[in-house]
């Protein structure tokens, strides 16, 4: 029998109700991690524990809320130590698309929604979780980007903007916590079907893409207490 790589781990992950989050959430089960999963979608979330469930993991905590009300984020570290007293994974997933549009046509609201999921609420996890991922053996950090960080394809602007800001958010942090038995990555994740991919690719075959499922073991890779990475930025595909 494989060993599980997780057994036994706290891991906290965003945007869970679908897509990746959820794949990556079903993954984390089977390889023996009890999962904190938040989204807004009640419904999302309870499918997710559900499929969970019905694999033969056990039952995860699920943990509704909107991270753009950002204290909840502080509420959730606050609950989270007051139960485990640690955490040992973090998996940042949840963002918006924003709106493709010329930079000079985007609303401040589009913009600035961007931003404040994409990039601060990523601030506010690490800011609220710092402390209880260097209370683990081996805390883990993994903030999903895109391949859109780096081409500044036109029209992109909000999501590549926040996407790069994301990125040189996460290599600071990577660089801040080096001397201690925490770490911090970014994965892109390529092309992969997604609700996020179509709205953005409306037109696209969506059988021509990854599954999400087919991504995760560079998820399981960098939330291993053995991977010592940091500050990189791995491709999943």
């Amino acid at each position: 029998m494989t060993a599980k790589r997780l057994e036994g781990r706290i891991a906290l992950i965003t945007g869970a109700s679908r897509g990746i989050g959820a794949a990556v959430a079903k993954r984390f089960a089977a390889e023996g991690a009890h999962l904190i999963l938040t989204a807004r979608t009640v419904g999302g979330l309870e499918e997710v524990d559900d499929a969970i469930r019905a694999a033969g993991g056990g039952s995860a905590t699920l943990v509704p809320a909107d991270l753009l009300q950002m204290d909840q984020i502080d509420q959730m570290g606050a609950a989270i130590h007051q139960r485990f007293g640690k955490l040992d994974i973090l998996v940042g997933n949840a963002a918006t698309l924003g709106i493709l549009s010329p930079v000079a046509h985007v609303k401040p609201d589009v913009w600035e929604e961007a931003f404040a999921l994409n990039v601060t609420v990523n601030y506010r996890l690490i800011r609220s979780f710092d402390p209880l991922l260097r209370l683990s053996d081996a805390g883990r950090a993994i903030f999903v980007s895109s391949g859109a960080a780096h081409t500044a394809k036109p029209y992109w602007g909000p999501y590549s903007a926040s996407k790069a800001a994301l990125e040189s958010l996460v290599r600071t942090y990577a660089g801040e916590i080096a001397t201690t038995s925490a770490c911090a990555n970014i994965i892109s994740p390529g092309a992969v079907r997604t609700s996020m991919r179509a709205q953005a690719f409306p037109g696209e075959d969506p059988q021509t893409l990854a599954q999400p499922d087919s991504i995760t073991d560079a998820f399981v890779e960098l939330a291993s207490a053995e991977c010592l990475r940091n500050g990189e930025r791995i491709n999943a595909q």
